[in-house]
């Protein structure tokens, strides 16, 4: 994944202002979790009567299970029926023609999960060949190996670990707005439609990215939208960092493009 010079977000100069690209120290996110509370001032962790957290997807409830104790969750899962739909929980049972046997336990990420204690958990090997294969992919096709399984979730994984850390860099300029720090919220991929930005570049002679991801941000009870262009980069081996990103806010608000602008000034005075 790698830095590179097309991405504003990962030369961003907020440290000529902060100190440091990410939040401040004293920001409670970064400090360690030795209390499950957050700080009274966080908006977004108050108690509402009148407010329900939003449902997280299905896998999220139950992926602590399979980073705790993947085995014991895998073959609670066979016979775990769903009564709602009469259906096992998802995504972890081996495809019917499945050449080898992938794992089931899963990673939890450092990103902080909205309307939780918890952060986001990524999906297991078997959960991501069980989602291949329902966008269309078929296994024969490519020939992937086990080992190749495993390559490739170590580099979805610390995809999302560099986008969170760009989108920190961002953050940072609103550090005092949110003491407890930002949270996810929810995401979604849009690899057909390109950012009017990736076009742009396009046209200038650039390659386009091979996907596009909307990361929704909670800043403390306000929602803010980041757009993450992936380009292809070297894979380094040793962190499997491989896509070159360019991350950055959505222009949806007034405040978004003053950051944009505050940014592009600090990059080019730098």
């Amino acid at each position: 994944m790698g830095g590179s010079a097309s991405s504003p977000a990962a030369t961003v100069q907020a440290e000529a202002h902060f100190g440091s690209s990410m939040p401040p120290e004293g920001c409670p996110m970064h400090q360690a979790r030795q209390d499950s509370s957050p700080p009274s001032e966080c908006p977004m962790h108050q108690a509402d009567s009148q407010t329900t957290a939003p449902v997280a997807p299905a896998h999220q409830e139950r992926a602590y299970d399979f980073v705790e104790c993947p085995m014991k969750a895998a073959k609670k899962g066979m016979s775990d029926i769903d009564p709602t739909n009469m259906m096992p929980p998802p995504n972890q049972q081996p495809a019917s023609d499945q050449p080898f046997p992938l794992p089931v336990n899963r990673e939890e990420s450092t990103i902080p999960r909205f309307g939780s204690e918890k952060n986001w958990v990524y999906p297991s090997e078997q959960m991501f060949w069980n989602a291949m294969l329902r966008k269309g992919w078929h296994w024969k096709d490519d020939s992937l190996s086990q080992h190749d399984m495993t390559n490739i979730i170590k580099i979805h994984n610390r995809n999302n670990e560099q986008a969170w850390e760009e989108i920190l860099k961002w953050e940072a300029l609103h550090a005092g707005e949110c003491p407890c720090g930002p949270s996810l919220k929810r995401f979604g991929g849009k690899a057909k439609e390109f950012s009017p930005r990736a076009r742009i570049r396009h046209w200038m002679g650039y390659e386009l990215p091979f996907d596009r991801h909307d990361w929704i941000v909670d800043r403390c009870g306000k929602e803010v939208r980041y757009v993450i262009d992936y380009y292809e980069g070297d894979l380094d081996k040793s962190t499997y960092q491989f896509s070159i990103l360019d991350v950055r806010p959505a222009i949806d608000s007034l405040e978004a493009v003053w950051d944009r602008v505050k940014v592009a000034w600090w990059r080019w005075t730098s």
